[in-house]
């Protein structure tokens, strides 16, 4: 039994705004990385009588009663995690990628410890330990950066900073880096210095479990932590996954750590994702998505736009816009816009310009792929990025793009 709708007769300013944006979504192309289009079974998991419940504790050890059906529900998104990782240990209940990280620092080390990550602007996060951020403040943060025409991490230096400082805890992962890790001579570093290894796979954890990329626990890695709504297609959410010697920490980090009671009916969505992931037709997509980014990124190539590391190996394209003679990323992100075509600044390695108007343009593939995208259509979406930023008429190319969005539903959404 499902509640009634009655949205629209009692607000119907945030109906109308929900309406708005489907319609938004339905009609324009999404290639901002680290969004996507969940499945409808996540839809209804998310909407259901699950978000009433405290759930505090983990199954077994609540501390409310009325817990058997929720029991249930984690230890199966548990389960379908461990398997699909290849890992000893799961946790489901982070709210959000950021406090994922952040459970995991807390649970392994002590404030003022070592870490080393990836610089921020060549390609980390701001949970590995950008200024701006808190974990910056409380941990001592030591950062690798990329070099070269393709954006190769130079494992001298890594080396030589591990020796030089010592970390705690080897981190590798990124937000904005389109080449695949060698998560080996990550692993070589670490031990040689016994520091933990840690790999933030948020991007790709999709394309890890469809095994269309690389699983760090298969290089032996003590965590990997990932976000659940990127290429997973899952609901918004963090999952950490480790090895058995780390489970307690991390547990109690997360709780009682960090939060209170879990967003259960986000925890269903996880299942129902890990349920999906494992799927035949799951790998099916994350092979396309792959084969997607390298299309888009060789035609935006062919006509004459940079891509910072020349090309990709994963699901995402950084465009150099200000190399390419179009301005910087901000003005190309609203250009792009205005033709339905939905992207974000981005941060270059090394960029002279600042985070609010940066050299860069960061695409992705996955929400295109969802929608049934392959090579002809992610060719012409090329063509129709190439054409905006050149400065052809807006009009006539938001007119192909909504053209190709429609023919192109979003799965399991259905417009009024």
């Amino acid at each position: 039994m499902q509640p009634t709708s009655n949205l629209d007769a009692y607000d119907s300013e945030i109906s109308a705004a929900i309406h708005n944006e489907t319609r938004r979504q339905a009609q324009t192309l999404t290639l901002i990385a680290s969004e996507n289009h969940t499945y409808p079974e996540v839809f209804e998991t998310n909407g259901s009588i699950l978000t009433d419940k405290y759930a505090e504790g983990y199954p077994g050890r609540r501390y409310y009663a009325g817990q058997q059906f929720y029991d249930e529900i984690e230890r199966l998104a548990v389960n379908r995690a461990k398997e699909l990782f290849r890992a000893e240990h799961a946790n489901v209940q982070p709210l959000s990628g950021s406090p994922m990280n952040q459970a995991v620092y807390f649970g392994l080390l002590e404030p003022g410890d070592t870490i080393l990550a990836m610089d921020l602007t060549h390609g980390g996060h701001l949970t590995h330990g950008a200024p701006a951020s808190h974990m910056g403040r409380i941990f001592n943060f030591v950062r690798y950066r990329t070099r070269g025409a393709r954006g190769e991490i130079d494992f001298d230096e890594v080396r030589a900073l591990a020796l030089k400082h010592k970390p705690k805890m080897v981190l590798c992962g990124h937000s904005s880096y389109p080449r695949e890790l060698d998560y080996a001579a990550f692993k070589a570093i670490a031990d040689e210095i016994g520091a933990i290894t840690m790999a933030d796979v948020s991007h790709i954890g999709g394309l890890i479990a469809g095994g269309a990329l690389a699983n760090p626990m298969d290089a032996g890695f003590d965590v990997l932590t990932t976000t659940t709504h990127k290429t997973l297609r899952g609901p918004r959410g963090g999952m950490i996954v480790c090895r058995q010697p780390f489970a307690r920490k991390i547990d109690s980090a997360v709780f009682p750590g960090l939060q209170g009671g879990p967003h259960m009916h986000q925890v269903a969505g996880i299942a129902v994702a890990m349920k999906k992931a494992a799927d035949a037709e799951f790998q099916a997509y994350a092979r396309q998505v792959l084969a997607n980014a390298k299309t888009l990124g060789e035609h935006l190539q062919q006509s004459g736009i940079p891509l910072v590391t020349g090309g990709t190996d994963n699901h995402m394209l950084v465009l150099d816009i200000a190399a390419g003679g179009f301005g910087d990323g901000a003005q190309a992100q609203m250009t792009l816009e205005a033709c339905g075509l939905v992207t974000n600044k981005q941060l270059i390695p090394d960029d002279p310009n600042p985070p609010a108007r940066p050299s860069g343009l960061r695409l992705g593939t996955p929400a295109v792929t969802s929608r049934g995208m392959r090579a002809s259509e992610v060719q012409n979406i090329g063509e129709l990025i190439a054409q905006a930023l050149q400065g052809h008429p807006t009009q006539p190319i938001a007119e192909q793009v909504q053209s190709l969005a429609e023919r192109h539903p979003i799965p399991g959404l259905a417009l009024s």
